[in-house]
């Protein structure tokens, strides 16, 4: 699995007042206004082909060989989730900068396949693009999960954003290191929710979303075992200051114990449902 660096640290916008919403916002708008610098002027290849029965028009996929000109929400979509591209990668960089602002509004109506983004990016293989252009996508991702983290309502929600930034590196540690660096009250509350949403495939053992084949299988126990890691080290004391719940204070607790140590454990899941 490949591991980005981010641009700047995981506490970049934090001083001594902590860390700052709107530094992080104005990251996030720095952020975009690159990617449209960056791409302006990209296009799918002259000879990209694709079926006009299933995915669209002729007419439709010469707009792709047209530089910076918009596509409507439904032919975004179509472009960014197929994966018979012949060549994805230079698909994704013609229509990242709308993209990049679609995914930050939460996709409209098209949120529902927000689980399928991070197969795009890891698909268009952007870690090995040009210099300039893998550092304005790694920076995009970092910056828009450092303002999540800070949005109490995000357009995509943090259970749904994390998946979706690692599928897209292909890691989820420093995902991880930014939100353990980020000590803030919202981002301990998307904490609580996360692990509440979450709590009953970890202490599974499985990974809870799933992964639309980025990584192998052991590769995805790895994955699983570092997030349930850092939760069971990360969120006790997060969760309590956010004031959680015995029910998840206990699901974290119990992450910390070998799988079979749980079960006897009067607060183990199966004494909760029935």
């Amino acid at each position: 699995m490949n591991e980005p660096e981010p641009e700047a640290g995981p506490g970049r916008g934090q001083g001594p007042a902590g860390p700052s919403a709107a530094a992080a916002a104005a990251r996030l708008d720095r952020a975009l206004d690159h990617l449209d610098v960056t791409f302006r002027g990209m296009t799918a290849r002259a000879d990209e082909t694709q079926c006009d029965c299933h995915w669209g028009s002729p007419e439709e996929l010469a707009l792709l060989k047209l530089p910076d000109a918009g596509l409507d929400p439904d032919l975004l979509h179509r472009t960014w989730s197929t994966a018979d591209w012949d060549d994805h990668g230079a698909v994704l960089r013609r229509v990242l900068p709308q993209f990049a602002r679609a995914l930050t509004g939460g996709l409209g109506d098209h949120a529902y396949d927000i689980g399928r983004v991070g197969t795009s990016f890891h698909r268009a293989a952007w870690q090995r693009w040009p210099a300039p252009q893998s550092a304005a996508v790694r920076e995009f991702l970092h910056a828009w999960w450092a303002h999540t983290l800070l949005t109490p309502a995000p357009a995509v929600p943090v259970h749904e954003l994390l998946p979706l930034c690692a599928e897209a590196s292909g890691t989820i540690g420093p995902w991880l290191a930014v939100w353990e660096e980020l000590r803030h009250p919202v981002a301990d509350r998307h904490l609580t929710d996360t692990v509440d949403e979450w709590e009953g495939d970890l202490l599974e053992d499985s990974l809870p979303w799933s992964t639309w084949a980025v990584w192998s299988d052991e590769e995805v126990e790895a994955v699983r075992t570092e997030l349930a890691d850092w939760l069971a080290r990360e969120a006790p004391a997060r969760l309590r200051a956010d004031g959680a719940g015995a029910q998840l204070l206990h699901a974290v607790r119990l992450l910390a114990l070998p799988h079979a140590a749980r079960w006897n454990d009067p607060h183990a899941p199966r004494h909760r449902y029935p």
